[in-house]
């Protein structure tokens, strides 16, 4: 470009001299006249050398120019390939140690299961070497959900070890329960599981059985002919639940409310004494007991609903702490709250933790806390019990379950809660 200006400004140049020897003689006009055409047209020369060299310049830079945005181009397409590769390296590499961790999972689950096929061969051969012992079971009543899970953990505890076992449901009654006694008798059972919750016809059962047969007590004891008692630990059940009542009544209300009901049932003797004596032992320790109420009966929901019915119209504040020896009385005091739209005014804490009370303890903010027995889990401690007592061996006198408190924050831990409205 500076070369262009350089020639222009020498045209211009020519020019003017050519301009100023217009007034000298003609000769030496002519003669500068003539040189400075000859410049000039050097010069035109020159500056068309130096555009087509200008032109040629440029399109050299556009070329170059392309050629770098093509080059950026395709490193850019590189770039997003290599990114790409990068991700599937990723990607693959998270695939595969998921992939090794299924494996492994798939392993463990193989060698436990591998385990579990040795142990269960091992029950049948000693199934199969083992005397076919015949026991009785008396259940308290097939009805009630916590008996039913108890039941059907004995029978398939009873199948596995190859027991014959002889099922009669007392129905709640101390008459059928009897009859279940003298049924077995005549049958000519080994051994008993007596699961009948009247603790006064005890001594009439025991006369109706087998002389000298081994009893194991189910919840309730059974004198006098039981050798040993398995299932709760009362007093400590009832403490666990009283305590977290308590505390729960104290965190949220300083202790200040109407009333405090329990659902009982004196028929149960021992049990129902140490269990609700549990209860209060472990509410005190937070809170005291004001305006006590017993509803004797009210372990089975009809009554607890009738009985609930009656009261509450005496009782109107918005505070009432419920505590009942098992599920059953909470779910009947909870429909008699519901009927008379009271539902926010009562609290409840049970017993047993069975799936009848699932989704309250899950869901309802008014159920406070229950106590679990887990009675699926009964047959695996009663059946090898009962064996070994037919057998000779002697047993302890206190087989309890274990007791964990259930609440809304940890019941998924124990238990599937679904279907729940």
């Amino acid at each position: 470009m500076k070369k262009i200006v350089r020639v222009l400004a020498l045209l211009f140049v020519f020019a003017l001299i050519a301009s100023a020897c217009a007034s000298d003689d003609s000769s030496e006009t002519a003669e500068a006249l003539s040189q400075a055409q000859a410049d000039a047209a050097a010069a035109r020369a020159e500056l068309e050398q130096l555009r087509a060299e200008a032109d040629a310049a440029a399109e050299q830079e556009r070329q170059e120019a392309e050629a770098a945005r093509q080059r950026a181009d395709e490193l850019e397409a590189e770039a997003e390939a290599l990114r790409a590769t990068a991700a599937d390296s990723e990607e693959a590499a998270a695939a595969l140690a998921k992939a090794e961790e299924d494996a492994q999972q798939a392993r463990d689950e193989a060698e436990r299961a591998r385990a579990d096929a040795i142990a269960a061969q091992a029950e049948a051969d000693a199934a199969k070497e083992r005397p076919r012992y015949k026991v009785g079971y008396i259940s308290l009543g097939d009805l009630v959900p916590f008996v039913k899970l108890v039941s059907d953990g004995i029978k398939e505890e009873a199948e596995k070890f190859g027991i014959e076992l002889l099922f009669c449901d007392s129905e709640v009654d101390a008459g059928k329960a009897l009859e279940c006694a003298q049924n077995f008798e005549v049958q000519g059972i080994q051994g008993l599981l007596n699961f009948q919750v009247f603790q006064a016809s005890s001594p009439e059962i025991c006369a109706a059985l087998p002389e000298g047969i081994p009893v194991i007590a189910i919840d309730i004891i059974q004198p006098p002919c039981q050798i040993s008692f398995m299932g709760a630990n009362n007093r400590y059940a009832g403490y666990l639940g009283g305590a977290a009542m308590g505390a729960y009544f104290k965190d949220n209300f300083n202790c200040d409310y109407t009333a405090y009901v329990s659902l009982e049932s004196t028929a149960a003797g021992a049990a129902n004494r140490d269990r609700m004596g549990g209860y209060r032992e472990g509410f005190t320790e937070h809170c005291p007991i004001i305006n006590e109420r017993v509803m004797d009966g009210a372990d089975r929901t009809d009554p607890a609903l009738e009985q609930l019915t009656d009261l509450l119209p005496s009782l109107p504040g918005e505070r009432i702490a419920v505590v009942a020896i098992n599920e059953d009385g909470i779910i009947g005091a909870m429909a008699a709250a519901r009927a008379l739209g009271r539902d926010n005014d009562l609290y409840y804490s049970g017993q047993g933790t069975d799936p009848s009370i699932w989704c309250d303890v899950k869901n309802n903010p008014n159920y406070i806390t229950s106590v679990a027995y887990f009675p699926e889990r009964y047959g695996t401690i009663l059946i090898p019990a009962i064996i070994d007592a037919i057998e000779g061996t002697t047993i302890a006198g206190q087989l309890f379950t274990p007791h964990v408190l259930i609440t809304s924050e940890n019941i998924d831990e124990y238990y599937t809660v679904s279907d729940c409205e």
